[in-house]
């Protein structure tokens, strides 16, 4: 079982343009679509899509749009209830795959409901191969939550995996030395943010086909207490460091429809090939892809095994001593 948790999940609307958005101009939209989202509910849907057992633990109503939803596309979830409704987060692609994405901030949740979650993210843990802690923390949650729950878990025989940016980010880089956790996904402006270093230089040479300043940015977190740093690319691939090798893979060429999800789909691909068994290669190459696939569809949508073609994903051990710059 892998257990996700979404501290703010989120009803995401797309809005599909068929031309360049232009500021201040009329636009038509093609088909508008709904999925329910927040990246820990999405990594449960793209598992539950590949027949992977999950359940997805987030704060919502019993009433709420996005359980229904859930229902709907057979994900597990357990649900604390809270007043009112979940944020509704807006997304606007273009033809040629550019997104932008307008975020709510949602719920406030208080101090007693955050107990409520807390206490049930262990009970769920202490039955889970995988914890999985994703995206970002909503008003009235501590930035250093995430940092304080993967120090709780550090008992239980559950792996961690955390997938989040900016302050709760920074806040769980601070206490890698009691609350690192086993996994730690960045893309490249997050690793970026925790090593002091340059998220345009980092894609540039990404982009170009030169990996090793994104891997020394990633063995700086394993320095720092890290044990696994999974960095993704978007079209230029990703990148995988731990204490045993540094693997860099290079994505399929498909044509983007949609980045949102993306990286949520490549840490279910990953976490899908670890739990059966895959060597760190291949837990690499199914991550990219798992997100290739994903890009290639439209709004929020996730793959299906049928749109998961691994073999077009290369991937190669990297050397230590060409890794360090």
């Amino acid at each position: 079982m892998i257990v996700t948790v979404t501290l703010n999940p989120s009803l995401d609307r797309t809005l599909s343009l068929d031309e360049p958005l232009t500021r201040g101009a009329v636009h038509r939209l093609v088909p508008v679509s709904t999925e329910p989202g927040g990246k820990g509910v999405n990594v449960s849907r793209a598992l539950t899509q590949n027949g992977v057992d999950t359940v997805a633990l987030l704060p919502a109503a019993d009433h709420d749009p996005i359980l229904a939803e859930l229902r709907t596309r057979g994900v597990p979830f357990h649900n604390i209830d809270i007043p009112g409704t979940v944020r509704s987060n807006l997304t606007i692609t273009e033809t040629d795959g550019t997104t932008t994405k307008l975020n709510e901030p949602g719920a406030h949740l208080d101090d007693a409901t955050l107990a409520a979650l807390t206490a049930v993210v262990s009970e769920h843990a202490a039955r889970a191969i995988w914890v999985v802690l994703s995206g970002s923390l909503p008003p009235g949650v501590p930035d250093g939550w995430y940092a304080d729950i993967v120090a709780q878990l550090a008992a239980l025989p559950c792996r961690v995996a955390v997938d989040t940016s900016e302050r709760p980010l920074t806040a769980l880089a601070e206490a890698f030395s009691s609350a690192a956790p086993d996994l730690i996904k960045p893309n490249s402006e997050e690793l970026a943010w925790l090593t002091g270093r340059s998220a345009h230089e980092l894609e540039e040479a990404a982009a170009q086909g030169d990996s090793l300043p994104v891997i020394a940015a990633a063995q700086q977190l394993v320095t720092r207490g890290a044990h696994t740093v999974l960095v993704t690319l978007g079209g230029a691939g990703a990148v995988l460091v731990d204490h045993d090798g540094v693997w860099a893979a290079t994505a399929p060429s498909i044509v983007p429809r949609s980045t949102v999800g993306a990286g949520d789909a490549s840490l279910a691909g990953y976490l899908a090939a670890t739990i059966a068994g895959a060597p760190p290669a291949q837990r690499l190459q199914t991550a990219v892809a798992y997100g290739s696939a994903a890009a290639s569809l439209p709004g929020s949508a996730l793959p299906n095994p049928e749109q998961i073609d691994v073999k077009t994903v290369r991937v190669q051990a990297v050397t230590s001593a060409s890794a360090t710059l």
